[in-house]
């Protein structure tokens, strides 16, 4: 049988080496193709909407599925493109809708009304109409984000007005933004732009994330892993699967993923849903939807359930039959970012060599590195959640979490990063 051939727009860092961890899963159905530019590397100023165009006549017959582990502008892209072509997967004012955290937000409150926290939209460039009714504390994120920029708690409505006036907040409004807002000008009418803002109430708990697929009417859980916050600084330690929150709270987590996704119309694709439990209260919190493949957590699963999310994006995307969970090799796996909290020099980090050495140390150990020498992290736009800038990612397996722990620091140690505070 030929192959299906499947086109991933706007590749990130995670897709090379996710797609070649789990090639003997997927080489004998699958051909994969690549179109850039890199996900990191798309400038403000891209032709997002010309990209489109010349996809669709440039592939028109020679695909039979296009997806993106991108968040901004990947997944819009190849709903459109899919769209375009007549092949599977979710159109691109869907997709926008749910992206937009703040239409996301009216959506949910239809569909799964007990798992949306109180919010409010306000205007960036004219945050004092709306800062006197919000209730404080608060939280505020923007409509369209990347990891956690620009959120954090607020206190008062002068702290918010304050915040919504420093200079990122225009930076981002009108650069970072620019190719959302074109998306929404021509898939969607929404009337509030990207350089909108999110006022939410304050959510406590643990906190984890639901990923799941969508095929035609059904949908299915692929797994549910626990996001593991730094103690002192709030930041992402760890992501652990499978989660360790009570089954119960699990089923019914998983119970509004579906109602969720079957609500937003999903598709022919994987979504993930960062959610929050909150054990004193009994209550389960929506954090927001992602309409695409975790790329991160891909591996994951194929630890523990011996599937990889990158093999059901494939089928997914080109309208074959999804695979079934087996059986991994290990117990647990988890993804741990590794971070600096405050500014440092970059005076030295592994190269090729160094990351294979350091996978080899233990079966299953995947590795991303994503710094050079020479560069300064944790300072200005290096900072990526308010507090702290990744540097480097590493998936591995166990039996329990010491052992992947114990694991983690010799891999650390091979792959000797030498940072220098600055």
């Amino acid at each position: 049988m030929a192959r299906k051939r499947v086109l991933v727009v706007f590749p990130t860092l995670w897709d090379s080496t996710q797609l070649e961890y789990c090639r003997p899963l997927w080489e004998d159905r699958f051909e994969v193709l690549f179109a850039g530019p890199n996900d990191e590397d798309c400038p403000w100023d891209f032709d997002i909407l010309g990209f489109v165009d010349d996809a669709v006549r440039r592939y028109a017959g020679r695909i039979d599925g296009v997806l993106s582990s991108s968040d901004y502008p990947g997944v819009t892209v190849a709903g459109a493109i899919a769209e375009a072509l007549g092949l599977p997967g979710t159109p691109p004012g869907v997709l926008l809708q749910i992206s937009h955290k703040y239409y996301s937000r009216l959506l949910q409150r239809d569909v799964v009304p007990e798992a949306v926290p109180a919010f409010r939209a306000i205007d960036s460039a004219r945050p004092e109409e709306q800062a006197s009714k919000v209730n404080y504390p608060c939280f505020i994120k923007p409509v369209k984000g990347s990891f956690s920029m620009l959120a954090r708690r607020i206190d008062s409505a002068e702290e918010l007005i304050r915040f919504l006036a420093c200079p990122e907040i225009s930076e981002f409004t009108g650069g970072y933004l620019r190719l959302f807002d074109k998306l929404l000008q021509r898939y969607t009418d929404f009337g509030k732009s990207g350089a909108w803002f999110l006022a939410e109430e304050l959510l406590q708990g643990v906190q984890v994330t639901v990923e799941g697929f969508c095929r035609g009417d059904t949908v299915r859980i692929l797994g549910i892993s626990d996001s593991v916050l730094h103690p002192e600084y709030g930041s992402f330690l760890r992501f652990s699967y499978p989660s360790s929150l009570p089954l119960q709270a699990q089923e019914r987590m998983a119970d509004i993923a579906r109602r969720a996704a079957c609500g937003f119309n999903l598709r022919e694709t994987l979504f993930n849903i960062e959610m929050m439990y909150d054990p004193a209260a009994d209550r389960i919190s929506i954090i927001e939807i992602n309409p695409r493949l975790c790329g991160q957590f891909a591996d994951l699963y194929q630890k523990v359930d011996g599937i990889n999310g990158y093999q059901v994006a494939l089928a997914l995307a080109s309208g074959e039959p999804v695979p079934l969970n087996t059986q991994g090799p290990f117990r647990m796996a988890a993804s741990f970012p590794l971070r600096v909290f405050g500014p440092v020099r970059v005076d030295r980090a592994p190269d090729e060599a160094d990351r294979r050495a350091a996978e080899g140390l233990f079966p299953e150990t995947r590795v991303w590195a994503e710094c050079r020498p020479g560069e300064i992290l944790g300072h200005g736009v290096n900072v990526e959640d308010g507090i702290s800038r990744r540097y480097a990612v590493v998936n591995l397996g166990g039996d329990n979490l010491d052992e992947m722990i114990k694991r983690l620091q010799q891999v650390e140690g091979r792959l000797a990063f030498h940072l220098k505070a600055i």
